[in-house]
């Protein structure tokens, strides 16, 4: 009897965990989620502005469905387009990329790199990312340089490792950004300075949110940092949240809308619309897009 039972729960439990990564690599992978945050950051007297981010994209040639529901964005007509990087997971990503983002491409814009725009996935064990001082295996080289062209000859900012200023929504946006922290890629010490006062709104961008970076940031004064990277934890648990992050970035701020520790500074970590071709699954973290209408404070 006791052997019985002990088969037979054996028996629900796999095919529990059969039901669950069923649904999380067919269904809710492709849950394709829009947030909507906002951001109390401008004067009091401003009109709203606002915001699309999108990032970790990790766009392999044949998701046609999620390059479909990306450029479907456009309709939301935001006045600015912010896109954190890792948008390619193949060497042939570009074309795919282009689909997803053409029609947003006529909207101001800026970008930074993820370590996903240089080089592609590998295999890896999914418990490593538990491991603290787990070493970075790089794939095949990807064309970068490609899309590094479109987005600029776009009239995107490229503002890895860089400070710039758009014009959005009719507001003087100031602008710095990062290469990709997870590869070491970054050297804030090029762009660092108190923001502008002739600026009416200040942006940060980065892949990875280091906490070192957006310290940094945060201290010049800039109003909202922008990240991508986490995947919000991809595989959370229920009541808990995300198990790891994948940088220094406390879990309880894996995805979403934080304010930044010791700062005036708002930090918006998104959760991502893809996955590591070699995990595709999500598990209570559905991809995402953000909408941040930033309003007075």
């Amino acid at each position: 009897m006791r052997k019985r039972t002990l088969f037979r729960l054996a028996t629900a439990t796999a095919a529990l965990g059969a039901a669950t990564l069923a649904y999380a690599s067919l269904v809710e992978r492709n849950m394709f989620t829009l947030r909507r945050y906002d951001v109390p950051v401008l004067p009091a007297d401003a009109e709203p502005l606002r915001i699309l981010h999108l990032s970790d994209l990790h766009m392999t040639p044949d998701q046609d469905r999620k390059q479909r529901w990306v450029a479907s964005l456009a309709a939301l007509d935001p006045d600015l387009v912010v896109v954190t990087g890792d948008n390619m997971a193949h060497p042939e990503a570009v074309p795919g990329v282009l689909r997803a983002l053409q029609p947003l491409l006529d909207l101001p814009g800026a970008f930074v790199f993820g370590s996903n725009d240089y080089t592609g996935p590998v295999w890896k064990n999914p418990f490593t990312y538990f491991l603290p001082d787990r070493g970075y295996v790089e794939g095949a080289a990807l064309p970068y340089e490609e899309l590094r062209s479109v987005f600029t000859g776009a009239g995107w900012a490229d503002l890895n490792n860089a400070r710039t200023t758009v014009k959005a929504g009719g507001r003087l946006v100031e602008l710095v950004g990062v290469d990709d922290p997870h590869i070491e890629r970054d050297d804030y010490s090029l762009v660092a300075g108190a923001v502008s006062e002739e600026a009416d709104l200040s942006l940060g961008l980065t892949h990875s949110p280091e906490p070192r970076v957006l310290d940094e940031m945060a201290a010049d004064g800039f109003d909202l940092l922008l990240a991508g990277h986490t995947h919000g934890g991809q595989v959370c648990v229920p009541g808990v949240g995300a198990l790891v992050t994948n940088c220094e970035l406390p879990r309880t701020m894996a995805k979403g809308l934080h304010r930044w520790p010791g700062s005036d500074s708002w930090l918006h970590v998104s959760a991502g619309l893809g996955t590591h071709p070699t995990a595709p699954i999500r598990f209570a973290c559905p991809p995402e897009a953000s909408i941040l209408t930033l309003i007075p404070r």
